[in-house]
């Protein structure tokens, strides 16, 4: 056999020996979910349909049509407080076809001295566990008690153990969150702890509207990597009040309000994020109404945008 032979051998035989690997690639990058119309699955943040129960609340996404449900930890508390299972619970909602990505979350967690630290453990290690046996992927660290002239170098170590807490003890991954009203307030902010913590496992649930009131802006989503972000939490704003004077009451459905989210979800795409959009509104004119109408109205709209999207 000649050279030229030989070569043009090895590389069919190598195009041949890769195939398998390449269609699993391109299988993974064409996963679709809501029947297609989606390129993530779809999430219901429990606090969308407040007033029902842990269990109710389960049942309604399911039937709404989400992929996905993601609880609270004081839902979870109160669901043992009466005698409930979680992990019987979680075998009900992936019964039911839906998973839990995350769990609201890890309170009080970062505090600003060693002393407060260790006495937070306990809660935090309660908290970790409830998630766990719920079945949830992540848990959400929340910095609500860094104190407002935080040391970043501190809170990133104090995240960092929170890290290695969730992976080692309960099986989960622990995300990091912003909130305006708390000292770490930005998606910029947010990934400065989480790099800083210099570990690989370290990641942020960015949150549409606290994108928005906290001005931190959109445009630094595009800069990112995807796989450092847990989940994406979902809702719209509106054009009034003044973003100085809304809260989080006055959260509306996805292509209701005025964000940028058909392009926030362009970015996402274009980054690599593949994990789930949860639908996250506080809006007590929504709790009044007919609760399983709410979340179908949720999912419908949010699927909406991701049209527009065109993603």
């Amino acid at each position: 056999m000649d050279r030229r032979k030989f070569i043009a051998l090895g590389a069919a035989s190598g195009a041949l020996l890769m195939s398998p690997l390449d269609s699993v690639a391109r299988d993974v990058q064409k996963k679709r979910y809501q029947q297609g119309a989606s390129p993530w699955p779809i999430c219901l943040d429990t606090a969308t349909i407040r007033p029902a129960s842990l269990r109710e609340k389960v049942k309604i996404a399911a039937k709404a049509g989400y992929d996905a449900i993601e609880p609270w930890d004081s839902e979870l508390e109160q669901f043992e407080g009466e005698g409930g299972n979680l992990k019987d619970l979680g075998k009900e909602i992936q019964d039911l076809g839906l998973f839990v990505p995350s769990v609201i979350g890890l309170w009080n967690a970062l505090p600003p001295t060693a002393a407060l630290f260790e006495k937070s453990l306990p809660d935090t290690r309660r908290r970790m566990r409830m998630a766990a046996d719920i079945g949830s992927q992540h848990i959400q660290t929340i910095p609500n008690t860094i104190g407002e002239h935080y040391e970043q170098r501190w809170v990133a170590a104090r995240y960092r153990d929170i890290i290695e807490l969730a992976k080692n003890d309960f099986n989960l991954q622990a995300a990091l969150v912003f909130v305006k009203y708390f000292p770490l307030k930005t998606l910029g902010q947010a990934m400065a702890v989480a790099l800083d913590a210099n570990h690989p496992n370290a990641l942020v649930i960015p949150d549409t509207y606290h994108m928005h009131i906290s001005e931190g802006g959109f445009e630094g989503l595009s800069l990112i990597n995807g796989k450092s972000i847990a989940i994406f939490q979902f809702a719209d704003a509106p054009a009034t009040p003044t973003v100085d004077q809304l809260d989080d009451s006055h959260r509306v459905y996805p292509g209701d309000g005025v964000l940028p989210l058909a392009k926030a979800l362009q970015d996402l795409k274009a980054i690599g994020f593949d994990k789930c959009v949860s639908l996250e509104l506080y809006n007590p004119e929504y709790w009044k109404q007919d609760l399983q109408q709410v979340a179908e109205t949720g999912l419908r709209k949010t699927l909406a945008v991701i049209r527009e999207a065109g993603v």
